[in-house]
């Protein structure tokens, strides 16, 4: 074999092995759980995303709510049709992270509609949260905590909490404290091996 031969030999080589290494990692999705305008979910999920993918242990992907526009759960005479796709994107995901915004104490209606719509789909995953509001989110986390229970995903201790005082610039610009990324980063790393332990259940 000639040198050029060896040399495009050891690129598709090497080429391969790194698509075998995506292959085989895990699919993390990260959820934006708010529909409304103006919302800042978009900056914390790309923040978030922007932290994972340099830890290279994960093929991690955003995925909005919104834009599978799914109406409340047995409403009738509306257009379902953004369920089957909401299906198929959760099945392909092998954990997640939620991002989530406390309203009146609580997740958003739209997180919760989401939620309720699928079952085997989130069943035996794994999850962190990234919460954020007047007091971090903290009791949105709580409660959303009891719903991945009853849909058996197993939710990370570690949880990231985002003040609205702190981390926002006016309540609207996302500027996080540096403490943050470690806090996310710490999350990732229960998430990451419950996500890899679970996945020898379903497979």
């Amino acid at each position: 074999m000639g040198f050029w031969s060896k040399l495009f030999g050891t690129e598709e080589q090497e080429k391969q092995k790194e698509e075998e290494k995506t292959m085989t990692k895990s699919n993390i999705g990260i959820i934006l759980g708010s529909t409304r305008e103006g919302r800042v979910s978009p900056q914390v999920g790309a923040w978030v995303k922007e932290l994972a993918d340099k830890r290279g242990d994960a093929n991690y992907t955003i995925i909005d709510i919104a834009e599978y526009k799914l109406p409340l759960l047995g409403e009738a005479g509306t257009d379902a049709s953004g369920a089957a796709a909401w299906s198929e994107i959760i099945a392909k995901q092998d954990g997640f992270v939620f991002i989530v915004q406390e309203y009146n104490h609580s997740i958003t209606g739209a997180l919760k509609n989401a939620l309720d719509y699928l079952r085997d789909e989130w069943n035996n995953k794994a999850a962190g949260i990234v919460s954020y509001g007047s007091v971090g989110g903290a009791r949105a986390t709580e409660h959303l905590r009891g719903i991945l229970s009853e849909l058996l995903v197993a939710h990370v201790r570690v949880h990231p909490a985002l003040s609205l005082f702190t981390d926002f610039e006016n309540g609207t610009d996302f500027k996080p404290a540096a403490v943050q990324a470690d806090s996310v980063n710490q999350m990732l790393d229960q998430v990451i091996p419950w996500t890899t332990a679970l996945n020898t259940i379903r497979k």
